[in-house]
């Protein structure tokens, strides 16, 4: 029997499991190397818009190799130089004889992997954002959907007032709504690290363009408009400040708390038998237990978002211990910590999606569990309709605190069911109750069904259209 060598190395479920393709491109190889190789392109345009003797001809050959990377070529010189920026720069400049004396000319190794970073980064937040939208837009469908079917709320996870399933899915989509928010705060507030030099100072194209500042700072600001941004950060080290690390990791890990805390009620409420997460024809919940049906999906989100939390204390660390202009501590952190991060977001929201667009509800059960808790709920009102119709409000309150405790004991001593209603009915001091009425769920979930109808009015809606192809975007869990 032979083996597959790709069987025979770890692999990253992340990339063989969970996220998008689209993902795991953005943050590949390729993409980072052709990317480096796009800003020494763009460095070299706004050198030579601002006199640098830099020519066309050179340009041009640089952009004919973006993206051909002769990988073998790059692994020999980073294993000779030890340097994995200057590997490319050599590789590069084999590619592109005539272009080879300008390559990186003034630029400092963090020119192309800061700015790449920022990049990468600010494409990986427009695919979430993208991915928040539509995670949103299926809430807003599911809660639409159950706007009027009452069921039990549930404080300290105790049983409390009667609430709607569509309502509590408003709940659910308002804290994806708040990430959405501040994801795109994020996203606003991104910058350019654009053409700073080996400190920051700007020193060595000061000397490129014999002392004049104003030529430096244009150059600047030509390199980050290339880049598509509106400026750069207002000063830096080597680096940018490893704080802006800090703040997009935190938004990764508040959409995954987020996501925690839905997937954990999904999984409570599943066991409640309210309402279940998709599961298939053919899916087996367990190997030993053929009966179950396991809440895989939203298990799964649980324990990626808690990966993803763990990743935000990393950042901040890897900031805090950035001495003076920097330290290189931080490069073999951040290789893994940034990619991982989106990556598992990226799985996260996919696996939501999947979820709440295939949600199984179960009305009977739900409106069974509201019954068997809403005769204690309805008392107050029982009690105000008896009064109504002459009877003595205090002589009313002890009748029914005593029925109550009744009911009780039965309940907790001896497992039967809740008859407080029946009680009561059979009591001649209710007799004028309308007791249909009184027991109505509907009556004791206040404006739920108003909010549901405000919350997707005013709140999802404009992301929808701020986002329209979050309702078509595919949610396909592959394994």
């Amino acid at each position: 029997m032979t083996t597959s060598s790709e069987h025979n190395i770890c692999d990253n479920p992340l990339i063989t499991r969970y996220a998008s393709r689209e993902m795991a491109e953005l943050f590949s190889p390729q993409r980072r190397i052709s990317t480096w190789r796009r800003l020494w392109i763009i460095l070299a345009e706004a050198e030579a818009e601002l006199g640098l003797p830099i020519s066309q001809e050179q340009i041009e050959e640089m952009r004919a190799h973006v993206d051909d990377i002769d990988w073998a070529k790059a692994a020999e010189y980073e294993r000779r130089l030890r340097h994995d920026v200057m590997a490319h720069v050599h590789t590069f400049g084999d590619a592109c004889p005539k272009a080879r004396p300008i390559i990186h000319l003034g630029a400092t190794s963090c020119y192309v992997t800061d700015n790449t970073d920022l990049l990468l980064m600010r494409e990986g937040l427009q695919i979430l954002a993208q991915r928040l939208a539509a995670v949103i837009d299926r809430l807003g469908r599911f809660a639409q959907q159950y706007r009027d079917l009452p069921c039990l709320s549930f404080t300290h996870f105790q049983p409390a007032q009667p609430t709607t399933v569509g309502r509590r899915a408003c709940l659910w989509a308002y804290d994806f709504v708040l990430d959405l928010q501040e994801l795109e705060y994020r996203l606003s507030q991104l910058r350019a690290r654009g053409v700073q030099g080996t400190t920051g100072t700007q020193a060595s194209f000061l000397a490129l363009f014999q002392g004049d500042h104003e030529k430096v700072k244009r150059l600047n600001e030509l390199v980050c408009q290339k880049m598509g941004f509106p400026g750069s950060y207002a000063i830096t080290g080597q680096t940018y400040s490893r704080k802006i690390d800090a703040q997009i990791l935190a938004v990764l890990s508040q959409i995954a708390d987020t996501a925690h805390k839905v997937a954990t009620d999904i999984r409570l409420l599943a066991h409640r038998k309210e309402i279940e997460e998709p599961f298939e024809k053919d899916q087996v919940g367990s190997s030993a237990m053929p009966y179950k049906r396991n809440p895989m999906r939203c298990e799964r989100i649980c324990g990626l978002a808690r990966f993803v939390m763990s990743l935000e204390a990393n950042a901040h660390m890897t900031h805090a211990v950035q001495w003076f202009e920097r330290t290189l501590d931080d490069s073999a952190n951040r290789r893994l910590v940034i990619p991982q991060a989106f990556l598992a977001v990226d799985a996260i929201l996919i696996l939501c999606c999947n979820v709440f667009e295939g949600l199984v509800v179960y009305p009977q059960v739900i409106t069974k569990n509201l019954r068997a808790e809403l005769p204690f709920m309805a008392t107050e009102e029982i009690l105000m309709a008896a009064v109504q119709v002459g009877g003595d409000r205090q002589d009313l309150h002890e009748r029914i605190r005593q029925h109550s405790q009744a009911v009780a004991r039965v309940i907790k001593e001896e497992g039967g069911e809740n008859d407080l209603i029946e009680r009561l009915r059979a009591d001649p001091a209710f007799a004028g109750v309308n007791f249909a009425e009184v027991t109505d769920p509907l009556r004791y979930v206040g404006r739920s069904r108003e909010q549901v109808d405000e919350f997707l009015s005013e709140i999802v809606e404009p992301i929808r259209r701020r986002y329209p192809a979050c309702s078509s975007m595919e949610a396909d869990v592959r394994v």
